[in-house]
C-alpha cells in the first residue's frame, strides 16, 4: 500500500471559532498549533501546509496558572546596540493580549518558512467581534 501525501491545491481548508474565555493559555495554544499545522486532519503532511484557518476571541480572558502572570517575561531586542528589552506577561496581557496568544503558539510552530506560512492563517481578537463572518466559521470545542 502507497502513503498518501498530500499536495497543496488539493487541501481543503476550514475556519475555526475558538472562544478563549477561561481557558488556560498553554493548553490552548497547544490545540491551536496542531489545528493550523493540520495534525487533526487524516491527510497530515509533514512537509506540507495542510492546516485550517484559526479565529480565536475574547483574547482577554485568557488565563495564566499560577504566579506566572506576576514571574513570567518576555524578552526581545530592538536590534541596536544594548536593544535587549523585556516586558512582564501581566504588563502584555493588560496592554496587548493578541500577542501574548500569537507568541504562545508561534513557539509551538515550526522554525522555518512552512512556520511562517501557518501563522498568518491565525487572527486574534479582543472581544467577540471579528470581521470573518463571511467565511462561515464553525465553533471549535476544545
Amino acid at each position: 500500500m502507497k502513503s498518501y501525501i498530500a499536495k497543496p491545491n488539493e487541501i481543503e481548508r476550514k475556519w475555526y471559532i475558538i472562544d478563549a474565555e477561561g481557558k488556560k493559555l498553554g493548553r490552548l495554544a497547544s490545540e491551536i498549533a496542531k489545528i493550523l499545522r493540520g495534525k487533526n486532519k487524516p491527510t497530515y503532511t509533514p512537509h506540507v501546509d495542510t492546516g485550517d484557518h484559526v479565529i480565536i476571541i475574547n483574547a482577554e480572558k485568557i488565563e495564566l496558572t499560577g504566579k506566572k502572570l506576576e514571574q513570567k517575561t518576555y524578552k526581545y531586542h530592538t536590534g541596536h546596540p544594548g536593544g535587549l528589552r523585556e516586558i512582564s506577561y501581566k504588563e502584555l496581557m493588560a496592554n496587548n493580549p493578541e500577542k501574548a496568544i500569537r507568541l504562545a503558539i508561534k513557539g509551538m510552530l515550526p522554525k522555518n518558512s512552512l512556520g511562517r506560512n501557518m501563522i498568518k492563517k491565525l487572527k486574534v481578537y479582543q472581544g467577540t467581534e471579528h470581521n470573518h463572518s463571511a467565511q462561515k466559521p464553525e465553533k471549535y470545542e476544545i
